[in-house]
């Protein structure tokens, strides 16, 4: 969904177009930001950390700017298992290849983890300062000092305190952004979201749904797969695995008389009805399959990059 041209827009403007990667330690909020940039959903969303695993762009051409978001895993700081050192070249990639870096942190703090992803980001690029969840900090008086602070730590190209949640702060925020994009063509269609495909996008919100309704009972290291994937019309017909490490996480995925897998695939093929304006046909199915996370070869055969 693109916006229209406001009537004060210069005709004739060059066109801009770049890359910028969204930043942060885990459950700052970097896929609802994503997600609200976009205007429509393309990362998926939970109160559990590690919940992004890929890079996933997300598009939105604003009047003769188009912004080609990236959205990364939180960085890992524990590096003993394949899945997380997997995780953290997928942000070392991401950094290399961009025109800017959005630093997403939580307004008002500033952890250890925090201070671990701002010593890996380039020198050379421009940093702009997202401190997210402003609606969550009370006295606003107490942000001045913190920016101070925040000032000391790097000379950021911009300071943007934010709700991803509030659309004028969102419509702020690419007002800021759009003069750090070159001036160069587009590389996506003008309606373009994002260049992730129906069936990526199918296998993040059963993975979303499987989190969600299963808390923190179930590890992070629990993947889903689409096993089968068929188009009649306006129907698909999907059928898909969730991967585990231990038989105990299966029970807890299945849950009692199989309640809890029901409502997975019930709330995942309700969203996806609505995502793809199709009618959907979802099978869910529990598999174990030990050391997933740790084995090099079942993360490429998983479609880890």
């Amino acid at each position: 969904m693109s916006d229209a041209v406001p009537p004060d827009s210069s005709p004739g403007a060059p066109q801009r177009c770049g890359l910028i990667a969204i930043v942060g330690r885990p459950n700052v909020g970097k896929s609802t930001l994503l997600n609200a940039l976009v205007g429509q959903k393309v990362s998926i969303t939970s109160d559990k950390a590690q919940t992004t695993r890929h890079r996933i762009t997300g598009v939105r051409t604003v009047e003769e700017a188009q912004f080609v978001f990236v959205d990364t895993p939180g960085f890992q700081t524990k590096h003993n298992a394949a899945l997380n050192r997997n995780l953290n070249r997928t942000v070392h990639g991401v950094l290399g290849d961009v025109d800017l870096v959005l630093f997403v942190v939580e307004a008002g703090r500033f952890g250890l983890d925090d201070a671990k992803v701002l010593a890996l980001l380039p020198a050379d690029k421009p940093v702009v300062l997202v401190a997210n969840k402003l609606d969550a900090v009370h006295r606003r008086a107490e942000l001045a000092p913190w920016l101070k602070g925040m000032a000391e730590r790097r000379n950021f190209s911009e300071f943007v305190p934010l709700s991803a949640k509030k659309e004028a702060d969102v419509t702020r925020l690419f007002k800021i952004l759009k003069p750090y994009l070159p001036e160069q063509g587009w590389f996506y269609d003008e309606d373009a979201l994002t260049d992730r495909s129906e069936r990526f996008l199918a296998s993040e919100i059963i993975r979303e749904k499987l989190f969600r309704l299963t808390g923190d009972e179930l590890p992070y290291t629990s993947t889903v797969i689409i096993d089968k994937w068929e188009e009649e019309g306006t129907q698909r017909r999907i059928s898909a695995s969730i991967v585990v490490e231990r038989e105990a996480h299966k029970g807890m995925i299945i849950g009692q008389g199989g309640e809890r897998l029901k409502r997975i695939g019930s709330e995942a093929r309700q969203e996806l009805q609505t995502l793809m304006d199709a009618r959907i046909h979802l099978e869910l199915w529990v598999k174990v399959r030990s050391g997933w996370a740790d084995s090099e070869e079942h993360l490429r055969s998983y479609g880890y990059e």
